[in-house]
């Protein structure tokens, strides 16, 4: 039968958000769950998820996986992520433990700025040997599709750069990667005081060159005050959408300045962060479609209130949860953590958890129709985990429970 074959058994427990849409508002808590269960995949992709009675007969030459009672869920998917930077920002995290506010260490010269000199000297191979190592990480914490933005370079060579290591790690295949182009981080000491004109830049040279070089997927801007204000961000996601490009945007994070706003009015597919996002936008968010995706790893390193979970989803809302994995404000990976902050301070069930994790993080990334979950004709992406339910994945606080991920039909990783 081929590569991508593969048949587990003996699975105590089956848990998978359905469909291939977002899940929103009340409807994220609704799983299946299926106990004493089988998940047969061909060539990759799901044939059957369901009771073992009913289950197809399979070749001789199939993979076989025995659970041994245990329970599967579906691959996570983290739809955030600044993974290929270059150098460290240790001794910021220490400022910041001292009660140094974020945007006091980005106006002193720190922040994205020292990110940006890091990355700008490093080689395309330093990239990729340091980004490899974090998609290793990823994996065996359960990640199989991840996203990766640049915006360390803000410049055309470095930004390219970065979109290469990613195009170069894509071809790996450690994990599934949705490449995003960041343009619009922060402005480079060369344009200092002259914000208007590098948004120029980035629209008239740089983006035609990652659209001429196909190297991603999407567009991201960080919205906030004083980095780039409302009237940027929509100029500059106007020029990416004209482009093809999906749109994304990290939006009142520090500040409320409406940046939930804008991702509704531009439709994007997600808008990311959103601590200070006003209730208003999130329910034009809702009406709109747009993904709110929390990144409660950053509010947790960065000590801020952890962003209104609850009443996106109560507003209806798809929430996605990630990782914002970066090297200043989010030097973390930690799936478990996400899992154990998003019960226990953010109001959510495991359940609306998962979801976000799975089926809205590949929602977030236009993918819900081919991932996200345990389902005939999507790719079998899914994990084994040493837990007798998905509860557990918040109980055992903190813990990685991934025992086995199976990605496109083949175990990748066993611990």
């Amino acid at each position: 039968m081929g590569k991508g074959t593969i048949v587990i058994r003996n699975i105590g427990e089956l848990a998978t958000p359905v469909g291939a849409v977002a899940s929103r508002g009340s409807a994220m808590k609704e799983l299946r769950v299926v106990q004493d269960a089988v998940v047969a995949a061909r060539g990759g992709r799901i044939i059957y998820a369901g009771p073992a009675a009913g289950a197809p007969r399979t070749d001789h030459d199939c993979e076989a996986v025995d659970a041994r009672g245990r329970t599967v869920v579906p691959g996570f998917v983290d739809s955030h992520t600044h993974f290929v930077f270059g150098g460290f920002r240790d001794d910021e995290f220490a400022w910041r433990a001292s009660g140094v506010p974020y945007m006091e260490i980005h106006e002193r010269g720190g922040g994205i700025g020292r990110s940006v000199g890091a990355t700008r000297k490093a080689s395309l191979e330093k990239l990729v040997d340091t980004g490899r190592e974090r998609l290793k990480r990823a994996l065996s914490l359960g990640v199989t599709t991840m996203e990766g933005k640049s915006g360390y370079g803000l410049d055309l060579d470095t930004e390219l750069r970065q979109l290469e290591a990613m195009r170069i790690l894509g071809d790996e295949d450690i994990v599934r990667l949705v490449p995003t182009f960041m343009g619009l981080h922060a402005t480079p000491k060369e344009y200092a005081g002259r914000t208007r004109e590098y948004v120029d830049f980035v629209i008239g040279t740089v983006l035609p060159e990652v659209k001429r070089q196909g190297v991603a997927v999407f567009c991201d801007v960080f919205t906030e005050r004083n980095v780039f204000e409302l009237d940027d961000s929509r100029r500059y996601l106007e020029a990416c959408a004209r482009e093809g490009f999906g749109l994304k945007l990290h939006a009142d994070e520090i500040e409320r300045i409406g940046g939930a706003g804008l991702a509704a009015e531009m439709k994007a597919v997600s808008a990311d962060h959103l601590l200070k996002a006003s209730p208003g936008d999130i329910a034009r968010m809702a009406a709109a479609g747009v993904v709110a995706t929390c990144l409660p790893l950053t509010a947790f390193v960065l000590r801020e209130p952890y962003a209104d979970a609850r009443s996106m989803i109560d507003s209806g809302c798809a929430l996605a949860l990630a990782s914002d994995l970066n090297p200043g404000s989010c030097y973390s990976q930690s799936i478990p953590m996400i899992f154990a902050i998003g019960v226990l301070y953010m109001k959510l069930s495991v359940e609306e958890c998962l979801t976000a994790l799975t089926l809205n993080g590949a929602a977030a990334l236009g993918l819900a129709g081919d991932s996200g979950s345990l389902e005939p004709g999507k790719r079998a992406d899914l994990l084994i985990l040493d837990a007798p339910g998905r509860a557990h994945l918040a109980y055992h606080s903190g813990m990685n429970l991934v025992e086995t991920v199976v990605r496109n039909g083949t175990v990748a990783f066993r611990r």
